[in-house]
């Protein structure tokens, strides 16, 4: 998008300086809690009075994870500001019937009218876990035809590949964030 997310918070969340963000809140250790060395240390040692060295492997092994690569083409800036990014609530999500892959989205886009949008990934996530969720979506794109049903705008999501299957995670947003917020 061309700005941090420092920024964006600060915007999101109308703060004056970005100082004020803290964009990486945290919390006071648990007693018992063992940080850094001690915590490297009980693990080799085997100790079973430190419940958290077993939080401290990563979960998720990077080194397994393919991206796609970046565009080599550039957009100009006029083109991209073109997209209308907006804050939008699930208020109904539905499989669509004769399909395997379509969601039918109700959303709440603060237009007081309710917005359809399709979406290909119920391989992904179920209908009835969406509901109630803030997303990202492109509101300004021509109505589209699928299965029948017109579909106003697009979903954002992140698409990788982990060893060798492709996962899919929709972009959510805090839920503090108004339905129709633009997004910049």
């Amino acid at each position: 998008i061309g700005i941090g997310i420092d920024r964006v918070v600060m915007l999101l969340t109308n703060q004056a300086s970005i100082r004020d963000v803290l964009l990486f809140p945290h919390m006071k250790p648990e007693k018992g809690f063992q940080s850094g060395a001690a915590a490297a240390k009980a693990a080799e040692a085997g100790n079973a009075a430190s419940p958290f060295v077993k939080s401290l492997k990563p979960t998720l092994d990077y080194s397994k994870i393919a991206v796609e690569p970046l565009f080599e083409e550039f957009v100009d800036f006029d083109t991209f500001s073109k997209s209308d990014f907006r804050a939008v609530k699930v208020k109904a999500c539905e499989a669509v019937k004769k399909s395997k892959k379509l969601l039918n989205f109700t959303l709440d886009d603060g237009t007081g009218t309710d917005r359809t949008i399709l979406s290909g990934i119920h391989a992904y996530y179920e209908p009835e876990d969406l509901v109630g969720k803030t997303l990202l979506a492109i509101t300004n794109l021509p109505p589209r035809k699928m299965m029948g049903i017109p579909s106003c705008g697009m979903l954002i999501s992140a698409v990788h590949e982990e060893e060798g299957e492709e996962r899919l995670n929709l972009i959510q947003l805090d839920a503090s964030i108004p339905a129709g917020a633009k997004m910049y």
